[in-house]
């Protein structure tokens, strides 16, 4: 095989998977590591992938990428209903007490299904940060909503900020569902932007049990701030289930991985 040819193919790989690994890939190609490295430097140089330790991704990849609020919301709908009724298992009909909503389109699908609870079902405490899901429930039957607030972040709606964090950090709710940009198994759970990491660091912190509501996209993707370890982390809900080191990650981690 040509370099050109295997390179296309790796670049293909790329597009489908989000990322390569290096020893993957030479054992794939019956190649040598050196080649591949070649083959991954010159696709960088030629700005169709980004090099990261043991391989490579999309150079949508980047750690800073974040898409606004609008744009996600149409994004994978389908995936993102199918993981948010798959979560709610983790609150029985029976439940009592308290849920902290994060920020975020999955968690939003969340709060759908809270506010189409039967009124005659046990009351429920939610509380949450994200001016999108507090306007959602507002008046919800079967639910007594408290919204954090403090500055607003435009791009994704939701209150951030030393108020935000103090506030949160001031609570101890039953249930936390946490959305993330990225989950990988070196660097945890991770999100561009350092003030929404310090709100989703103080969410983990406060609460007893966290769910990560994250579709399979996000899976060995690092943004720029780290806000949590898997073992931070109770259950990861995902629309498939992790491959490779993450899934290790996550059985060494004992998290638990649901998908519909």
């Amino acid at each position: 095989m040509y370099a050109t040819e295997r390179q296309q193919l790796i670049e293909n790989l790329i597009v489908t998977e989000g990322r390569v690994v290096v020893v993957e890939l030479a054992r794939r190609f019956g190649v040598t590591t050196e080649t591949v490295r070649r083959d991954l430097d010159q696709l960088e140089t030629s700005g169709l992938v980004r090099r990261v330790h043991g391989g490579a991704v999309s150079r949508s990849r980047v750690s800073t990428a974040e898409s606004s609020l609008a744009e996600r919301t149409t994004r994978r709908g389908d995936a993102k209903i199918a993981i948010a009724r798959r979560a709610m298992d983790a609150m029985p009909a029976d439940f009592e007490g308290s849920v902290y909503l994060d920020a975020g389109t999955t968690t939003a699908e969340v709060a759908t299904l809270f506010a189409q609870r039967p009124a005659s079902l046990v009351p429920v405490e939610v509380v949450t940060h994200s001016m999108t899901i507090a306007h959602m429930l507002a008046g919800a039957p079967g639910l007594s909503l408290t919204a954090i607030g403090g500055r607003v972040r435009g791009l994704t709606a939701a209150a951030v900020g030393a108020q935000t964090v103090d506030a949160i950090s001031r609570l101890r709710p039953d249930l936390a569902f946490i959305g993330a940009n990225g989950i990988s198994a070196s660097f945890g759970l991770s999100t561009p932007d350092p003030d929404e990491a310090a709100v989703k660091r103080a969410v983990i912190a406060a609460a007893r049990r966290t769910v990560v509501v994250s579709d399979a996209e996000k899976f060995d993707a690092e943004l720029l701030v780290s806000f949590g370890a898997l073992d931070d982390v109770d259950i990861v809900v995902a629309d498939a289930p992790p491959r490779g080191l993450l899934a290790t990650a996550f059985t060494d981690a004992e998290v638990e991985v649901w998908t519909p």
